[in-house]
């Protein structure tokens, strides 16, 4: 096991009603302006913004509001909730929805208090000095950003979707309820649980040889997210599962189970650079990537790893003779999965019929300082392209 540095200071409030405790969070943690930010109707339309902004009225906390937040964020909402907060001297976010609305929250209250752009964080020019506090009350679990320190935002201008990772990302306080999960359209929730899935990979994938106990953490949420996946699918008002792919999406992206290793990543920034192009569902082109990614690693790395999370996480037996079948076997038992919960897993499926590979792969983001991507086996343009040729089908 690696060194590691782990500090998290998200307070967590679960459970039913959660989301009536904003006011009050948001005055403990010093907020006494706030912009509420949030994606499309679903939250007026379902009561939820009226029982918030009841929550803030009754805590004494003002508060303006900027909705419009779409999947894959846009820089265009950030600069104008910049813009909001600078102007009415507001002093707190308060993110209402999904990694979206959390990621859009966390690019405003960065760049609010910089002089430049904030988009200079986001290609590398500079790194954020302070930021506002932040709260957040999730609606889909997903993207984990409700205590992650990562924040993605796409440039429309150029299609680029590229993310920030510092410590200044993580809110202050996360209100979680599993019940505003329950309208969600099937769809969305096994995005968001492939989402959860890719999150833990990418850092149960890992050559650090002895980190049993983080081998340990991540496989058990794999293992408890593909049982409470297709329950929450079929039935809608089921709490448990839908508190249960909550709770995973938390500790899937706030690194409690990538401590001591190196996290990958270079699945998640071939499927920022597709769905910045193609503008696809995040959790959908992870599922197309993810596999993808798996069976080019089978030709391309020692399987013991994948040999592993055949056996741990999806129970196929080990052959010791032909470890490449067991490991194979298990990445198909992956692929039966999403299929089971409606994902795609090619290309077309995903809707993008003519992919414009050499443009995926030569965008992709790159490990800082290099030309490859991830860590398992580095990957450079050559086999992004074939990780992608694999996708295509």
């Amino acid at each position: 096991m690696l060194n590691f540095s782990f500090h998290l200071p998200t307070q967590f409030e679960f459970g039913t009603g959660a989301e009536r405790k904003a006011g009050e969070m948001i005055a403990r943690f010093g907020g006494k302006r706030a912009l509420v930010h949030y994606g499309g109707g679903s939250a007026v339309r379902s009561g939820l913004l009226a029982r918030v902004l009841e929550s803030l009225d009754a805590a004494g906390i003002a508060h303006v509001e900027l909705g419009g937040v779409m999947p894959n964020p846009r820089d265009e909402l950030v600069y104008q909730g910049i813009q909001m907060v600078r102007d009415q001297q507001l002093d707190f976010i308060l993110a209402i929805g999904g990694g979206s609305s959390i990621d859009s929250g966390k690019a405003i209250a960065a760049g609010a208090l910089y002089d430049g752009d904030f988009w200079d964080f986001f290609c590398g020019k500079a790194l954020p000095e302070t930021a506002l506090p932040l709260g957040c009350i999730l609606t889909i679990a997903a993207a984990g950003s409700e205590s992650s320190n990562s924040c993605v935002i796409t440039q429309a201008s150029t299609q680029q979707k590229r993310g920030l990772n510092v410590e200044l990302n993580r809110p202050r306080f996360a209100l979680m309820n599993p019940e505003l999960t329950y309208t969600l359209p099937a769809y969305q929730t096994a995005a968001g649980a492939t989402d959860i899935m890719a999150h833990v990979m990418e850092r149960y994938f890992s050559n650090e040889p002895e980190s049993d106990v983080t081998d340990r953490l991540c496989e058990a949420i794999l293992c408890s997210v593909v049982k409470a996946a297709p329950i929450a699918i079929e039935n809608p008002n089921d709490y448990d599962s839908h508190a249960q792919l909550m709770w995973a999406s938390t500790i899937a992206h706030n690194n409690t189970c990538g401590v001591g290793r190196v996290f990958d990543g270079a699945s998640h920034k071939i499927e920022h650079e597709l769905s910045g192009i193609y503008d696809v569902a995040h959790g959908a082109g992870l599922a197309v990537v993810f596999p993808a990614w798996l069976r080019w690693q089978l030709t391309h790395h020692e399987p013991s790893k994948l040999v592993q999370f055949a056996v741990r996480v999806w129970g196929c037996d080990i052959d010791l003779g032909h470890p490449e079948r067991c490991a194979m076997q298990g990445i198909e038992r992956y692929e039966a999965f999403l299929r089971s919960i409606g994902m795609p897993l090619t290309l077309r499926e995903l809707g993008i019929e003519n992919p414009d590979i050499q443009r995926i792969a030569d965008g992709t983001r790159r490990n800082p300082g290099t030309d490859v991507c991830g860590f398992f086996t580095p990957m450079d343009t050559a086999a992004i392209v074939e990780l992608l040729q694999i996708a295509n089908g």
